[in-house]
């Protein structure tokens, strides 16, 4: 079964929600399967004019977003701008914010070589396919521009006036993920690490599963009571939650073994049996779910492929070893 997923309300669209004592949002109007009601851009600090503030994930390069967070802003000094991770809807609106408040931005890295090259690799399958590529806005295009001014690596703190975050890298759904946990508040800002609205796309082969699931692991033993994932609405029972996520994950790869039992089977086929209740147009993405199972199950040396140099994601055999 999958987690009980928390839903909210379609946000104000470019207005400020004050959310805590130190934290405050503004949504991008972005909606999609990737990014629910929209991107949400937090705002760190005190609220007066004269206080310094930090900003996580700038958004989208959307003109009428971006101009909604620097409105947020005015009159106060933006001393650092967070990035969660190189996706079009986290750090885009990054270089714009930054032209006009002259802040730094953190993050882990520049977008993944390996996930640029995946992506341009469907993109090239698709056209010889004649089939359209996939948007410029879904998780696989990335935000190919973005440099942090200053690489941020696990453990890093970050401190400003009023508000301390320690960065926590959580690869799995992309390499160059961060998480920051925000000390004065227990609040961890979770990116696309742990969303309460789904559960989160795990692109292969940069997007790891083993990954995914020991930084998931790695979270229960953390002090942060309260989650703000930039989609969607706050997760305030994150033990529980996460705990859920990872029996999930374990229960799917329990499938994808039993599937495996007999003998070798190609993605499509394992694909019919465990999402037959399922409608088919959703099929292409259950089969990237089977893939990155099985991708992390090679990568532990639990299974393996002879022949996916062609189409790894339809055509290839799987076994077990």
């Amino acid at each position: 079964m999958p987690p009980e997923f928390r839903f909210e309300d379609a946000p104000p669209y470019g207005k400020v929600e004050q959310l805590s004592p130190l934290v405050r949002r503004v949504v991008a109007n972005n909606p999609s399967k990737f990014t629910y009601h929209g991107s949400g851009t937090f705002i760190i600090g005190p609220s007066g004019n004269s206080d310094q503030v930090a900003i996580i994930d700038a958004g989208p390069a959307d003109e009428d977003h971006v101009a909604a967070v620097l409105r947020a802003v005015d009159g106060q000094q933006v001393t650092h701008l967070l990035v969660t991770h190189t996706h079009p809807d986290h750090s885009p609106a990054t270089a714009a914010i930054q032209a006009t408040t002259g802040a730094p931005s953190f993050g882990f890295g520049p977008h993944p070589p390996e996930a640029i090259r995946a992506h341009d690799e469907r993109v090239r399958k698709a056209i010889e396919a004649g089939e359209e590529p996939e948007s410029e806005d879904g998780e696989g295009a990335g935000d190919r521009d973005f440099v942090p001014d200053v690489v941020t690596g696990d453990g890093d703190i970050i401190a400003g006036q009023g508000f301390t975050f320690e960065a926590l890298h959580t690869p799995g759904h992309i390499s160059n993920h961060l998480c920051f946990a925000l000390r004065e508040e227990d609040t961890l800002f979770t990116g696309d690490h742990v969303m309460g609205w789904s559960t989160t796309v795990v692109p292969a082969p940069d997007g790891d599963l083993n990954d995914y699931l020991a930084n998931l692991r790695r979270l229960l033993d953390r002090p942060e009571t309260t989650y703000r994932p930039t989609h969607g609405p706050a997760i305030t029972d994150p033990v529980g939650y996460v705990s859920s996520l990872i029996e999930h994950r374990e229960h799917r790869e329990r499938q994808i073994v039993d599937a495996l039992v007999d003998g070798p089977r190609d993605i499509e086929s394992i694909v019919a049996d465990l999402y037959a209740d399922v409608d088919e147009k959703l099929h292409k993405a259950a089969a990237a779910v089977v893939y990155a199972h099985l991708l992390a199950l090679s990568r532990a040396g639990r299974a393996t492929t002879d022949d996916a140099a062609d189409d790894p994601i339809w055509k290839a055999d799987w076994r077990l070893i």
